[in-house]
């Protein structure tokens, strides 16, 4: 005798947007812990960040607490995205009150694209920039985003009918 599961989740733009609002709530307890962003500064960057993952372009948003000073990574959480994933409901936001506003240090998001968007030419992205009213100017980074000196531990699992977010922290 045999089993199988068949794993058959459909999500929409809709789910995408409901797991990233508990995203959205971390950077935002993030930003008001640290002392380093605004309200609207915040708004600009979660636009971006949906608009991106509406249209499957994005991979992972990684934030950092760097020391001004020689850049050095104090502290991270990384937002990776799943597709495929099992989960339909999420874990609760939070957990972010270790955050601290450090003197001589500053914020930073990073953003990983897919293949899809990789697979784009100049004009393309441009127009999806231009056509999808993004508010930030986004540059790219020879920064190391895997802070791999800092120790890592999982944290919470954002979801909605199989699109997850896995956040991973770096302390």
């Amino acid at each position: 005798m045999y089993n199988t599961q068949t794993n058959t989740n459909t999500y929409t733009v809709v789910d995408i947007r409901k797991t990233f609002e508990s995203c959205e709530a971390d950077i935002r307890t993030i930003a008001r812990r640290t002392g380093k962003w605004s309200s609207d500064y915040v708004d600009k960057v979660i636009h971006d960040i949906i608009k991106l993952a509406e249209n499957k372009y994005l991979d992972k948003v990684s934030i950092a607490l760097k020391r001004r000073s020689n850049d050095y990574t104090i502290r991270a959480a990384k937002f990776k995205i799943n597709e495929e994933g099992g989960k339909s409901d999420s874990d609760r936001a939070g957990r972010n009150n270790d955050w601290q506003n450090i003197d001589d240090t500053y914020l930073t998001v990073y953003l990983s694209y897919t293949a899809k968007w990789h697979g784009l030419s100049s004009q393309q992205k441009k127009d999806f920039y231009t056509t999808n009213d993004f508010k930030i100017g986004w540059t790219t980074t020879s920064d190391d985003t895997t802070f791999s000196h800092l120790t890592s531990s999982n944290a919470q699992l954002y979801a909605s009918k199989g699109y997850e977010l896995q956040k991973t922290n770096y302390k």
